[in-house]
């Protein structure tokens, strides 16, 4: 892949060290697709990708990898597709499976660099967090995304100091009953409409995604 540049703005000893990370991203649609998309193109060598989710036609409108002609796809092989095209060299672990308590540990590899949690179900997100805390895997996770319009803004904060977020609220919760007293996240604090169903356009999953892939991409080069 051509990557000048990239190395205009950050250098060929980092490219290097971005060709040697390996990345795990959680759920694949519309944060985690743009996610893995975005980590590829800046120069990961390694990504893992879980979901065990096709694409609906009704993705169509936010999520990356979700057009006519991939309707019906899993959205592990379509995100595999996509990627390879942008970087054949690239290592893609495409793994078609719905994460749970009874095989986190499977899913994740402890030799991974970094979790990217993009999981919409709530019990699910906790377990992964709560893994990735025990095993001292690095993590961060996207919060809500749903039910928002206005031009977007998009925060990395730790959840303990998230504000007028639903989501990030019944995370906090969840992880202050299992003692955990510290979680990345990307969020928005500009709330919710009042809709119903978790009506999503595309500019805010990707305004997240766009945050969460640059705090992801500084904190690895910052590693020695």
């Amino acid at each position: 892949m051509e990557t000048s540049r990239t190395e205009m703005l950050i250098g060929k000893k980092n490219l290097k060290k971005l060709k040697e990370k390996n990345i795990t991203i959680v759920g694949v649609g519309g944060v985690g697709g743009i996610v893995a998309e975005m980590l590829v193109r800046t120069g990961i060598g390694k990504i893992s990708i879980i979901d065990y989710d096709i694409i609906e036609p009704s993705n169509i409108n936010r999520q990356i990898i979700s057009l006519q002609s991939t309707v019906g796809k899993l959205k592990v092989e379509a995100l595999m597709e996509r990627l390879k095209d942008i970087n054949p060299d690239v290592g893609v672990n495409a793994i078609n499976s719905k994460l749970s308590s009874n095989n986190v540990d499977k899913l994740i590899d402890e030799q991974c660099n970094y979790v990217i949690d993009a999981i919409d179900n709530v019990k699910d997100k906790v377990c992964l967090i709560e893994y990735c805390k025990n095993k001292n895997i690095k993590i961060i996770s996207a919060m809500g995304t749903a039910k928002k319009i206005v031009a977007p803004i998009y925060e990395i904060s730790d959840i303990y100091k998230t504000e007028n977020d639903p989501l990030s609220k019944v995370i906090r919760k969840l992880l202050k009953e299992k003692g955990i007293k510290k979680h990345k996240v990307c969020y928005s604090k500009q709330g919710s409409l009042q809709c119903e169903g978790l009506g999503s356009v595309m500019w805010h999953p990707t305004a997240c995604a766009c945050v969460l892939t640059s705090e992801v991409i500084m904190d690895l080069l910052k590693e020695n």
